[in-house]
């Protein structure tokens, strides 16, 4: 071959080699900027989960974070989803975060990544897979080495996925962030030497991941360098970083609040999350992500607490269904674009501070060799607007818990009390499916646990993760007691549950069910001549997700006592008894949400559909209308449950969990610091009515609808609509 041929070759690979490291980016910081490829720059970012949506509408979502401003989106990874068991991992469907952030990627942003491992989030067991409790010897966030053995496997196998993937800034990935640990040093106090020991070594370990781009860790005011501490909460304006080199950093600004069975809906007010952030950036904020931007659903069994509903909106900027939520999105948008305007005085120039009195302040960015200049005109009074001369830069009115942006320190460019964006409210269109939705049934087979048959006996009673390892909600107790008289006995069951649902059965009649976090149940039972079975079914709704030692909160039975009140004799304390167990439902088993179930002949029709009953599963089919718009499904008149669609989990339902009619109001007066029970709506109604059905999850002709009723309902009113903002 020629010479030229050769000169070629080496050409191509010598600018291909140019190319990829050009491709390649730099994130350094100071105290009042993010660096990336020696450009100073405030991020803004929002979180959103990945599993808390599908790959469908990640796009959409993705698409309209950038719309509304947003530099970067943040989401922790979920160590539960990602190894359900033990060295078996998925990272498959909705689960695929390489694509999802080679997706925010493509459309031009950055990614902070959380792998925690552990999340809270409203997240089961807060991210925790519950194999890893059950391991022995195991003691969870604390300086324990089999904990911190599983902790850095989990995160090498991200750290490593990330890298074969090239998704790290220096690989010109679009990861600029990531953290570890989470919000430990709120509940650090009681893990005493053992806690400091363990946030050093997280700091270590993480540093030995190599992956070039800072670590962060939140909520940690001891943090061991080379960690950047951030702040989460409502407000962060006043945080200061524990080494004066480290930029200030809002990791979690709560947009809203998340809402638990029983919940009414929490607001908060655009007026008010713009405040806090402009109030951030007045006093040297350098990032800020929203948490959430979008919140999305809660499918399967993720939602945590206990009790936390399926749905995840967050009253975030984005609502559960990808809608904009208006005019919050469209407020903080602008927002986005007035401080943007300042970006390179706000991180390179000098800063000054003038009170004027009543909690109106301004602060001054200035660039003592160009003379620009941005300024943040602040008043922090909760019921006092302020007029405000400023002499030759004009006069300003601010009103009260409000903040102005001044462009030039001579022209409003936005007020955070202002609000000039459209309001709209999702309006659900109910679909016309032509007749009326023809119900099947199928009775859940209890007769095996009410005879106490089970798969494992034990001489005491479980606790509830270590006798299921969390692969169903439901676990049966159950044990047998001898009436050796020749009468019957009145008696009272006495039951200590640890939560968070119990339902009982004395020879196979059902006596009663109670719920709650932690309580005594009692009910009266007749003991018959002979055998006697009890049958204790508990099960639970999301597992604990926050707070010290959380993961060692029990579930369940463990311990009791369970005893039987006996008129006229001893009390019986049933607690050493044999005990048979049995994890999960028969119909789980047979898999009767799934349409394809071997086990079809199982399913009934009858002319009288039966209604208000515990433990019957029921099954539809529907069609839905071509668009796009997103689709849900009214479960009112249902009482407690799960449903799929086509054997997708749309998570658990509850709809007959009514928040109570006190503290709702027409008007919301956005002035003073903000908390949960401010601004409710919702009194008096279900705290969840409607259920997200992804249209990904729909087929183009027939569909099918599968609920398990634990505790009694009417499906005859159940139905599908759409929704659609309408402007108000």
């Amino acid at each position: 071959m020629s010479s030229s041929y050769w000169a070629e070759i080496l050409l191509i690979l010598n600018l291909s080699f140019i190319c990829l490291l050009s491709s390649a980016i730099q994130v350094d910081y100071d105290a009042n900027a993010i660096i990336i490829n020696g450009e100073r720059r405030v991020i803004f970012s929002g979180a959103i989960h990945y599993p808390r949506s599908t790959p469908q509408i990640w796009p959409d979502l993705i698409q309209k974070a950038k719309d509304g401003g947003l530099d970067a989106i943040e989401t922790y990874i979920f160590w539960n989803a990602h190894e359900p068991q033990r060295r078996q991992y998925d990272f498959s469907g909705n689960l695929d975060f390489v694509k999802f952030f080679k997706l925010v990627q493509e459309a031009g942003l950055y990614v902070i990544i959380r792998i925690g491992p552990y999340v809270c989030s409203e997240w089961n067991y807060g991210g925790f897979p519950v194999w890893l409790h059950n391991i022995p010897g195991i003691q969870l966030r604390t300086n324990n080495e089999i904990y911190k053995n599983e902790m850095q496997i989990f995160t090498t196998k991200i750290v490593n996925v990330c890298k074969e993937a090239k998704l790290f800034a220096p690989q010109g990935g679009p990861i600029i962030l990531a953290q570890i640990e989470n919000e430990y040093g709120n509940i650090m106090g009681p893990y005493k030497e053992a806690g400091k020991s363990y946030i050093n070594w997280c700091a270590q370990m993480a540093t030995s991941q190599n992956i070039g781009v800072p670590w962060i860790m939140c909520q940690q005011s001891d943090a061991p360098q080379p960690m950047i501490n951030t702040c989460n909460g409502f407000y962060c304006d006043e945080f200061v970083p524990n080494n004066p080199k480290s930029p200030k950093m809002w990791t979690e600004n709560w947009t809203g609040w998340f809402k638990k069975w029983g919940d009414k809906d929490p607001h908060r007010t655009p007026q008010d999350v713009s405040f806090a952030v402009a109030r951030f950036f007045q006093a040297g904020g350098v990032l800020q992500n929203y948490y959430m931007y979008h919140g999305g659903t809660n499918f399967g069994r993720d939602a945590g607490g206990p009790f936390i509903i399926t749905s995840y909106d967050y009253d975030a900027p984005l609502d559960e269904y990808g809608n904009l939520n208006q005019p919050k999105w469209g407020h903080l948008k602008q927002l986005h674009e007035a401080i943007k305007l300042g970006e390179k005085i706000l991180t390179s120039g000098n800063v000054t501070t003038k009170q004027f009195g009543n909690g109106v302040n301004l602060t001054t960015y200035s660039n003592t060799t160009s003379g620009e200049r941005f300024c943040f005109l602040s008043n922090t009074n909760t019921s006092q607007d302020a007029n405000v001369d400023l002499q030759q830069d004009g006069k300003y009115f601010v009103p009260a818990w409000s903040v102005s942006i001044l462009h030039g320190c001579n022209k409003e460019v936005y007020n955070t009390a202002k609000v000039n964006t459209e309001t709209t409210v999702m309006v659900k269109k109910p679909i016309e499916l032509g007749t009326k939705l023809s119900w099947m049934w199928a009775q859940e087979t209890i007769r095996d646990t009410l005879h106490g048959k089970g798969s494992f006996k034990a001489t005491k009673l479980i606790e509830q993760k270590e006798a299921t390892s969390d692969a169903s909600d439901y676990l049966w107790y159950m044990t047998s007691i001898e009436n050796m008289g020749s009468s019957s006995h009145n008696a009272t069951l006495y039951v200590k549950s640890s939560g968070q649902v119990l339902h009982a059965y004395v020879n196979s009649k059902h006596i009663g069910s109670q719920f709650g976090y932690d309580f005594e149940f009692k009910q009266p039972a007749i003991l018959r001549p002979g055998k006697n079975f009890l049958t204790l079914l508990s099960a639970t709704v999301g597992l604990q997700n926050y707070g010290e030692f959380f993961d060692l909160g029990p579930e369940g039975l463990p311990g009791g006592p369970v005893e039987l009140n006996v008129d006229g004799m001893a009390s019986l304390n049933l607690s050493s008894n044999i005990w048979n167990y049995k994890v999960g439902l028969n119909g789980e088993a047979k898999r009767l949400y799934d349409p394809n179930s071997p086990h079809a002949h199982i399913w009934k029709t009858s002319k009288k559909l039966p209604i208000g009953k515990p433990m019957k599963w029921y099954k539809t089919s529907f069609k839905i209308p071509p668009g796009t718009s997103p689709v849900v499904v009214d479960l009112q008149g249902m009482g407690k449950g799960h449903a799929w669609v086509n054997g997708n989990s749309l998570g658990r339902y509850w709809p007959s969990q009514i928040a109570d009619t006190n503290g709702c109001s027409d008007t919301c007066d956005y002035r003073g610091e903000y908390k949960p029970e401010k601004c409710v709506t919702n009194c008096g109604n279900p705290s969840q009515r409607w259920y997200h059905v992804p249209r990904s999850f729909l087929n183009d002709g027939t569909n099918t609808l599968i609920l398990f009723e634990e505790m009694g309902g009417n499906p005859s009113h159940v139905s599908f609509q759409t929704v659609a903002a309408a402007a108000v």
